[in-house]
């Protein structure tokens, strides 16, 4: 009897505990607050519990001298909402270590869990709170089990957006280049017509998917070209399928007509993009569809295939993509951050910052395309600003990454959802 009473009091005693933890109070006083939109210099920002209740000029902030709150002063830094990473794959690791064949095939699945927990907590460390993770490339719904350690408190990480296993015609993916009379495990989910594709999206998303990926075109066949795969057709069931359900649907599009097709099929974003023209792009800003460019992977793979970065002159593949690049942004369209993480290593998420400068972008839209803009085109919509009643997700880095986007590096505190996760 006397135990039990001891466990019940220990209980309350947690319980209350529990509740003062997650209604601390912290008065953030950085050099300026860049709050999505803009830069506003000498502004301060007061949180409580897992939201944002106060932002502006420290002027604003003189009554509060005498609350409990705990004051976290970040002299010479910039208070950034968290950044949102929109493409990361947590399960795959630098090519350079493993092929990404090889990663599909020899590593168990548990392996890649493992190694998984480690790419999350690096994603959070460098400022990344949120992550749209876009397929498990061979391990299944795995995604589903590490977004729910992050969310119950398990392992440190970012929220996830999952597409679990990804949508792709049959035949059309990889692991490739067996025998054709053997059967090899996909990277994705193969489904095709009416009833098939169906089932295919109803399952990811009853499995735990927020969003649905399909791939639009892939390099397939013994040419190895980068030709369309799903119809039109098809394209707009999968798209109808998902909305039904409150979910957008996302493509793989690299090839001018696969780009064509996830456009007029109802795609809301296009990763990759490298064959698009002017044309394409004008349809793209029309149509409201956003490109997430994925610069930083084809920088990756191209350095992975011998080319010395700064050394050698670049290859075609390169200055194909500065080109396009610069093609979308002159038409106007929507630009995602988004790198391809996992292509390249996990915790280097700037690296795709740093490139959407060097190939054209201004370092403050690059900030808002990692934060106000991402969070609008995910549907994210207590995220990516610094405002009264949004959650407190906020990164404060050293400098100006206003001014010089590689300040985003100098990463010196992280908070999500009220809790700082480093400090």
């Amino acid at each position: 009897m006397r135990y039990r009473s001891q466990l019940l009091l220990l209980g309350v005693l947690f319980f209350h505990l529990s509740i003062g933890f997650s209604q601390k109070t912290y008065l953030l006083k950085p050099a300026r607050v860049f709050d999505g939109i803009a830069t506003h210099e000498g502004w301060w920002v007061l949180v409580q519990g897992e939201k944002i209740v106060r932002v502006g000029p420290s002027t604003d902030f003189k009554n509060l001298s005498n609350t409990s709150a705990e004051t976290i002063d970040l002299k010479g830094c910039t208070l950034l909402p968290g950044l949102i990473e929109g493409h990361s794959h947590l399960f795959l690791h630098p090519y350079n270590e493993t092929p990404w064949d090889d990663q599909v095939l020899r590593e168990a699945r548990s392996l890649r869990t493992a190694r998984a927990t480690l790419h999350a907590k690096l994603t959070l460390k460098a400022g990344f709170t949120t992550v749209r993770d876009l397929g498990t490339e061979g391990a299944e719904f795995d995604d589903v089990g590490l977004k729910q350690a992050i969310n119950q408190g398990i392992i440190p990480g970012p929220r996830m957006l999952i597409a679990t296993k990804a949508l792709i015609a049959t035949g059309s993916y990889a692991p490739k280049g067996f025998s054709p009379d053997i059967e090899v495990p996909q990277g994705a989910e193969e489904a095709d017509g009416h009833d098939k594709l169906i089932q295919a999206v109803r399952r990811q998303i009853g499995k735990g998917a927020d969003v649905v990926k399909i791939y639009a075109d892939y390099r397939w066949g013994l040419m190895g070209e980068a030709r369309p795969t799903f119809l039109v057709d098809e394209i707009k069931l999968i798209v109808e399928t998902a909305r039904s359900s409150g979910r957008p649907t996302i493509a793989h599009a690299g090839s001018t007509e696969g780009m064509r097709r996830a456009i007029m099929g109802g795609c809301e974003t296009l990763e990759h993009g490298d064959a698009g023209t002017p044309e394409i792009f004008k349809l793209m800003q029309e149509k409201g569809v956003a490109l997430c460019p994925t610069l930083a992977a084809g920088d990756a793979v191209s350095q992975y295939r011998g080319w010395k970065k700064g050394v050698e002159p670049e290859p075609e593949r390169i200055k194909n993509k500065r080109l396009t690049f610069k093609q979308a942004l002159d038409a106007g369209v929507i630009i995602c951050f988004g790198g391809d993480v996992g292509v390249f290593a996990h915790g280097d998420n700037a690296r795709e910052m740093e490139m959407m400068v060097e190939y054209g972008m201004k370092p403050l839209e690059v900030l808002k395309s990692a934060t106000s803009i991402n969070a609008r085109v995910f549907h994210l919509a207590q995220l990516g600003q610094i405002q009264p009643s949004f959650l407190a997700d906020l990164v404060a880095v050293e400098g100006r990454p206003d001014e010089q986007i590689s300040d985003v590096r100098k990463v010196k505190m992280v908070m999500k959802n009220g809790i700082i996760f480093k400090e």
